[in-house]
């Protein structure tokens, strides 16, 4: 990759990171104390290697990474642009999960498989998409662009784009077009 681009993206993400997150104070304090970022950063070395068939360097360092930051995501997982993981902690991504653009996830979420054969086991996540806190999103599923997953949901199944998924086992239904995404959704507590 260009050093150029790096910086670029570097850039972009230390951007993604201020639009998301209304207590980020400056690009040099948010690039030295946000685990979300560093996550993500390393991600994208060990992404590269394991695409080069260097996977035991891949998988030492991101669990480096996994110990230092509390982040676990497998270097198979592909992940795209202006992806921002707020507090971070206890988050699971695995090998054939798939993130589009502009994706937000909070603590605790756990992007898995329900299976152990070598497929597609692992969720798919459109752009735009927001997962809440705790939530769980199992399976080789899809999560529709626009949509967002409530804090503590369980998804086993496909979300359409521009829902909203709540609840245990998650329901979904439309967000109307001009809707905040809501995260805790009063209507599923239990």
């Amino acid at each position: 990759m260009n050093p150029f681009t790096i910086i670029s993206r570097i850039r972009e993400d230390l951007r993604n990171a201020r639009e998301h997150d209304p207590a980020a104070r400056g690009d040099l304090e948010n690039a030295v104390v946000y685990s979300g970022l560093h996550a993500i950063w390393v991600h994208r070395i060990c992404h590269w290697l394991w695409k080069r068939n260097i996977k035991g360097p891949a998988r030492i360092l991101s669990q480096l990474n996994r110990f230092f930051t509390g982040i676990e995501i497998h270097p198979g997982a592909t992940i795209g642009r202006r992806f921002f993981i707020d507090h971070g902690m206890g988050i699971v991504i695995g090998e054939t999960a798939e993130i589009g653009d502009g994706v937000m996830l909070y603590h605790g979420v756990t992007l898995g498989g329900q299976v152990l054969t070598q497929t597609k086991r692992h969720p798919t996540l459109k752009d735009n998409v927001v997962v809440g806190a705790g939530a769980k999103v199992l399976g080789p599923i899809t999560i529709g662009e626009g949509s967002a997953v409530g804090a503590n949901a369980v998804v086993t199944k496909d979300v359409p784009d521009n829902h909203t998924a709540t609840g245990i086992p998650a329901k979904n239904r439309p967000r109307k077009k001009d809707q905040q995404i809501k995260l805790v959704d009063p209507d599923y507590f239990i």
